[in-house]
């Protein structure tokens, strides 16, 4: 196997408690030493992150410390990528810690399949308290996350988007760096053009990236609000809906509100609307007993199914009406460092 040189790229704000395990995960990596590079783009942090990186790469001559001015992830991700030297460049979260075999596994993909340009690993999510825990059951389930196999290890192979995708150099060269109007999905937007490119991605599910899942349900609330947001402005550049999948809890939505409506002057309405959220109710207990046998556990499960589906598809409905009906630009609408 060819020793391809890695950069790993990694965005990062006031992490001072995640940052490190995250850099030494890659360093630590069962690869070459003089073949990894870190990339850390700092967001102007001011919790004493810049500080405890500048000592680190003092100790580490591999990990190269950036400033980003600008604050946003994709604004980060394109720093670290026209300063990377490697042949590889991968893209890590700060509260992510790969696995061991993370880059031989990434790099021998790359070597043995011409037409994977992108290649990634299942995401692990790990908790640290109780409420953290019960958000990575329900974002490991199909019916909290659908057909997103990178979270559920479901299926090896070649698949439409991947989390902290390893990518030949090249592709940046071939379509482009990352959108950076987008604050968030800006992976899923690059991995769309990619495979519009004609370029594959494969998933691997014999390595993984572990990712702390922040426990909190009003955090939960705005990551999976600004998805489902920036996924309509991605819709609206490429002029058509990416994947199918993301409309779900649209409709979800737009069917509640409808229901709430309609049933206000109609039994019969009011009978069906009834029915359909007993399904669900139903459906999501029925998933949730699969993750846990705990009454209690199955019932934050459930919530936590319902946080999933309504932030996204409130942020949706929210990104059709200011990037469609409103026409509004991405300047300033929900802008925030998101990794």
């Amino acid at each position: 196997m060819d020793e391809l040189k890695v950069s790993v790229v990694i965005p990062c704000r006031n992490e001072k408690d995640y940052i490190i395990a995250c850099i030494q995960s890659v360093l630590h990596n069962n690869y070459k030493s003089e073949k990894i590079e870190v990339i850390v783009c700092d967001g102007m942090s001011d919790d004493g992150t810049f500080e405890l990186l500048k000592n680190h790469a003092e100790k580490y001559p591999q990990l190269i410390i950036l400033k980003n001015e600008k604050r946003t992830t994709p604004y980060a991700l394109n720093l670290g990528i026209k300063n990377s030297t490697g042949d590889v460049v991968i893209i890590l979260g700060a509260h992510a810690e790969m696995h061991g075999n993370y880059l031989n596994t990434c790099v021998d993909i790359l070597n043995k399949k011409p037409d994977v340009w992108c290649c990634g690993g299942v995401l692990k999510n790990e908790a640290k308290d109780e409420t953290g825990e019960v958000i990575s059951l329900a974002m490991t389930s199909p019916f909290g996350v659908g057909s997103a196999h990178f979270r559920t290890g479901a299926k090896e192979g070649y698949v439409d988007t991947v989390a902290f995708g390893a990518y030949r150099k090249e592709v940046f060269s071939l379509i482009g760096f990352f959108d950076d109007e987008l604050t968030r999905n800006q992976d899923d937007e690059f991995n769309y053009r990619l495979t519009k490119a004609g370029k594959k991605i494969w998933l691997a599910t014999d390595t993984s990236v572990k990712y702390f899942v922040r426990g909190n349900w009003k955090k939960l609330w705005s990551q999976y609000f600004q998805y489902g947001y920036w996924k309509v402005f991605v819709n609206r550049k490429h002029k058509m809906v990416t994947t199918i999948r993301q409309l779900i809890p649209f409709f979800f939505v737009l069917f509640l509100i409808a229901g709430i409506v309609s049933s206000c002057f109609s039994f019969v309405l009011l009978e069906i609307f009834m029915s359909v959220l007993f399904i669900y109710i139903i459906s999501a207990i029925a998933f949730a007993a699969r993750l846990s046998k705990s009454v209690i556990a199955i019932s934050k499960i459930v919530y936590a199914f319902f946080i999933l589906h309504m932030s996204y598809g409130f942020g949706y409905l929210k990104g059709v009406i200011d990037f469609f009906l409103l026409q509004k630009k991405s300047a300033g609408a929900h802008q925030t460092l998101s990794r």
